[in-house]
C-alpha cells in the first residue's frame, strides 16, 4: 500500500520547506513586493518560491511604504488597513452597531429622549397638555383653579422642561457628531484598501502583460531562428 506524499519546496526566504499549497511562485509575486524581496534576500527570480506567512510581511513592508511616501506618516486608521491586507481581512464595520456597543446608559436615555422631543408626537401631545391646563384654569372648571392667570405654574414647569431638554439634546448632537466621525474613518478605510489593492492590482496585470510581450517577442525570434536556418538550408543544398 503507497502513500502519496505532496511535494515540497523551499521557501527563498526562511529556507523552510513547505507545500506546494503554502507557497507563492515568483511569477505571481507584485513587481513592488518583488524588489523589496530581491533587496532583502538576492537571488529571488525565474524558478523561486516564498511561502504565505513571508509573502505577507513582505506585503505589508511594501504598502507602508506607499503610504508612507504619500503622508510621510502613518496614523492608526493607516496601520489598521495595512494589517486587514496583511491578514486578509475586511475593513468596513457598522458605525451605528459600533457607537451602541460603546454607548452608555445616560447616552441612550439622551438618545431617546431626543428623538421623541424632535418629533411630532412631542408637538402634538404638549400643545393638548398646555390646552387642557389653560382650559382648566381659565374657564374655571375647577372651584378653585390650582393656576390662574398668568400661569406662574406653568411659566415654571415650561422653564424647567426647557432647562433639562437643552443638554439632553446636546449630549444627543455629541453622540451625531460620534457616528459621524465612525462613519467617515469607515469610509476612509474602505476607500484606503479598495485604492491600495487596485494600484497593486494594476502594477501586477502590467507585469504579467510584460512577460507575456517578452516571451512573445522571445517566440517571434525562435521562428526568425528557425527560418533563416531553413534558408540556409536551401542555399547550402
Amino acid at each position: 500500500m503507497t502513500h502519496s506524499t505532496k511535494p515540497v519546496r523551499p521557501c527563498h526566504v526562511c529556507g523552510k520547506s513547505f507545500p506546494e499549497l503554502r507557497l507563492r511562485p515568483w511569477i505571481s509575486v507584485r513587481p513592488g513586493v518583488a524588489r523589496l524581496i530581491e533587496a532583502a534576500h538576492p537571488g529571488w527570480g525565474d524558478g523561486q518560491f516564498i511561502c504565505l506567512p513571508d509573502l505577507a510581511r513582505y506585503r505589508r513592508s511594501y504598502v507602508e511604504s506607499l503610504l508612507e511616501e504619500e503622508k510621510g506618516e502613518l496614523g492608526a486608521l493607516d496601520r489598521q488597513v495595512i494589517e486587514a491586507m496583511e491578514n486578509q481581512q475586511t475593513v468596513s464595520r457598522n458605525p451605528e452597531e459600533e457607537a451602541l456597543e460603546h454607548a452608555t446608559f445616560g447616552e441612550r436615555v439622551s438618545d431617546r429622549v431626543a428623538s421623541f422631543g424632535g418629533s411630532w408626537a412631542f408637538i402634538l401631545s404638549f400643545m393638548a397638555i398646555l390646552f387642557l391646563w389653560i382650559s382648566v384654569n381659565v374657564l374655571g372648571l375647577l372651584s378653585r383653579p390650582f393656576d390662574p392667570y398668568p400661569f406662574i405654574l406653568l411659566n415654571l414647569v415650561l422653564s424647567t422642561i426647557a432647562a433639562f431638554q437643552a443638554p439632553v439634546i446636546m449630549m444627543s448632537q455629541k453622540r451625531q457628531e460620534q457616528k459621524d466621525r465612525l462613519r467617515a474613518e469607515n469610509d476612509y478605510r474602505v476607500n484606503l484598501k479598495a485604492e491600495l489593492e487596485i494600484r497593486q492590482l494594476h502594477e501586477k496585470i502590467d507585469h504579467q502583460l510584460a512577460r507575456q510581450w517578452e516571451k512573445l517577442a522571445e517566440m517571434q525570434q525562435i521562428q526568425i531562428d528557425l527560418i533563416e536556418e531553413g534558408m540556409n538550408g536551401r542555399r547550402g543544398s
